[in-house]
């Protein structure tokens, strides 16, 4: 794997958890030379990823619309901050860069750019792979929606298992390495 997009939040949550594991994974990345690919925010999980991937010398390519930009919301110390002019075209750059996917907490956004890239691999369009980080449980609700899909007859087992997640993120940061669905 030579870059992996990060989904998460652009605040910091209310459980300091969600803080350590931005870093965690930013400072894993770093340690494999792996880029990390994210939405190009200063704030938040966002922020707490770039900074540590950023002090332990890893790449890190944040992709972020003008308007965002305009409100002064860039991480401007990023290795490359490349900057677009819609949230489709982000989302579009963010997956061609991305070797795999993972999503640590977040809100609407992050469900939202999850849910899309897993469509995408549904539906052939990649073959990469994509995960979730159950920090503090946070995702069992939604591993619980998603399981509730195969078992209503909405989604198959087999695009079920697109889906990896994990609560350990060094181990679940290598299943994505190695493209283990």
């Amino acid at each position: 794997m030579r870059a992996l997009c990060l989904f998460c939040g652009s605040s910091a949550g209310v459980r300091p958890e969600y803080l350590r594991a931005a870093r965690t994974v930013g400072t894993w990345l770093a340690e494999r030379k792996i880029t990390l690919v994210y939405g190009g925010g200063q704030v938040g999980m966002m922020g707490a990823a770039a900074d540590a991937a950023l002090a332990e010398g890893g790449k890190v390519i944040g992709v972020i619309p003008q308007a965002l930009v305009d409100r002064e919301l860039a991480h401007r110390g990023v290795t490359e901050l490349r900057v677009v002019g819609s949230m489709h075209e982000r989302k579009a750059l963010m997956a061609a860069l991305a070797d795999g996917f993972l999503a640590l907490p977040g809100g609407i956004g992050t469900f939202e750019e999850l849910f899309e890239v897993l469509t995408w691999s549904q539906l052939g369009l990649h073959g990469k792979t994509c995960a979730v980080l159950n920090v503090a449980g946070y995702y069992d609700p939604l591993l619980a929606l998603v399981d509730h899909a195969v078992a209503e007859g909405f989604l198959s087992r087999r695009n079920r298992r697109r889906l990896l997640a994990g609560k350990d993120a060094r181990r679940l940061l290598e299943r994505l390495e190695r493209g283990t669905k």
